[in-house]
């Protein structure tokens, strides 16, 4: 009887696996080294072995386990299939089937962002919701979209990718995609640095708690919540920049409740505040309620969401 699944996280330095029930319940977990030489080519047999080595361990039989997903750094199409993930040094890979050749168990893949969401709507802050938005702030801004409990991959895997919405027009230097302006620029952790730096710069007699030389999103939103004047400047433009493109999102997708993780998350219900004042400033009337609430599943939120992947 199929009573397991694992889920796994490939990130860029380590490799995440989690051993599940189908109901949920994360019963063990552990890292593998992501190991990029070779273009890659050791990562999937690393963790294959890894993940036949547990079974083995735990006396688990192929017959009891439901599948094994995985999420990625790049985007997957439906089909398993990844174009490029650069982090891994990978070019085409079909995830699905190279997996599945060795384990000889069935596996499901997707976008590591999209993966983390759909494990905040299983297990976490969206846990009994199946229509959710979720933004990871990070050194980037990452999302996931979540429709009756499935992930919005798009056409081209790139269904979700919050952080490269376009939000300023002002801006002149180039996001790391190669566009101008996006939501990344002014909401990750290097974003709110910028934001800060040039406040400061326009400001340059003010006093203020904040050390031009320890700037850091944390260091910004504890002045701002120590009432430093220049820091709620700050975070204020940051909430405006989030709040108003999630007030575009829930346009389009109208979800149960928006999600927000990340590192700069750690800033609590203070940023959950001014990012949601300045959304119901600009949501559409049938949204303005929409719950915005904090993750909670921290960094295990891919692999609940690729175990989940291999339940549907």
């Amino acid at each position: 009887m199929e009573n397991y699944c694992f889920g796994v996280d490939v990130g860029g330095t380590t490799v995440k696996c989690g051993l599940f029930q189908i109901d949920g319940r994360l019963l063990d977990k552990w890292e593998v080294k992501t190991n990029t030489s070779d273009n890659g080519s050791h990562i999937l047999p690393d963790v294959a072995e890894s993940i036949l080595a547990k079974m083995e361990e735990k006396s688990l039989k192929k017959e009891e386990i439901v599948g094994i997903g995985l999420g990625v750094p790049g985007p997957v199409d439906e089909h398993g299939v990844v174009p490029v993930a650069v982090n891994l040094h990978w070019g085409r890979k079909e995830l699905k089937k190279e997996f599945w050749e060795l384990t000889g168990i069935n596996t499901m893949a997707g976008n590591d962002a999209n993966v983390a969401a759909l494990g905040e709507m299983w297990k976490g802050g969206g846990e009994g919701y199946d229509d959710l938005i979720m933004v990871t702030l990070g050194t980037g801004v990452g999302g996931g979209i979540i429709m009756k409990g499935k992930i919005v991959a798009g056409t081209h895997g790139a269904g979700g990718e919050i952080g490269h919405a376009p939000v300023n027009p002002d801006e002149t230097e180039s996001c790391n995609c190669g566009n101008v302006g996006c939501l990344e620029q002014v909401a990750s952790a290097t974003g709110i640095v910028r934001l800060a730096k040039a406040e400061m710069a326009k400001c340059p007699e003010e006093k203020t708690k904040l050390n031009p030389q320890y700037l850091s999103a944390k260091s910004v939103f504890d002045a701002y919540k120590a009432g430093d004047d220049m820091a709620a400047r700050i975070v204020e433009r940051f909430g405006e920049f989030l709040g108003t493109a999630l007030a575009c999102f829930t346009c389009v997708t109208d979800p149960d409740i928006i999600v927000i993780g990340g590192g700069v998350s750690r800033a609590g219900q203070p940023l959950i505040d001014v990012v949601k004042k300045h959304y119901q400033k600009h949501a559409f009337q049938a949204c303005k309620d929409t719950p915005i609430v904090l993750a909670q599943l921290g960094n295990d939120a891919g692999i609940y969401g690729a175990a989940r992947l291999v339940l549907d």
